[in-house]
């Protein structure tokens, strides 16, 4: 008679298992590298990357970018950890253009943009205004989320859109 085992972790033991995967995979040689959802198979083909408002608001999406992966910080503007609106102050503060430290403030600098007028470096804010990022192209943006987090790229539509604004 054959038995049966049943067995349940806790997310904790779950994440530590996960952990000690990829530092295997890691210690093999093998990198794995985050994958963004997809919202629909047809916009599985190869992204189509749009261009950003200007030169300074590219090198404020590269450098936002450059963050991805960095924690989660409550008010933390950088270099180690970000809040989201520390990691908007921090990305276009180093590219030249000084922004207010809060979402609030952010939300009245610049210039008024409709969803589908986006391009890379336009703020956009979310949770009628209580959160913000940097848009990326393709739908997506790049924010720091919230605490026990990590900074990354998410499509949009995972957050209910409130505004958007250019600032450069």
């Amino acid at each position: 008679m054959a038995r049966t085992f049943s067995m349940s972790f806790s997310p904790r033991s779950t994440r530590r298992l996960q952990r000690g995967a990829f530092a295997l995979l890691a210690g093999a040689g093998i990198v794995l590298t985050p994958a963004v959802a997809q919202a629909s198979p047809a916009s599985a083909a190869a992204p189509v990357a749009a261009a950003a408002s200007s030169p300074v608001a590219q090198n404020a999406v590269n450098i936002a970018l450059a963050q991805v992966g960095k924690p989660y910080g409550y008010a933390a503007a950088g270099p180690n950890s970000f809040d989201c609106s520390g990691l908007t102050s921090f990305s276009y503060g180093s590219a030249g253009v000084p922004l207010p430290r809060t979402t609030g403030g952010q939300a009245g600098v610049g210039a008024p943009v409709a969803r589908g007028n986006l391009q890379p470096g336009d703020l956009v804010f979310f949770y009628r205004g209580g959160h913000v990022s940097i848009y990326v192209g393709n739908n997506q943006v790049v924010h720091a989320p919230t605490s026990g987090d990590v900074v990354k790229v998410t499509n949009m539509d995972y957050m209910p859109f409130s505004s958007a604004r250019r600032v450069a």
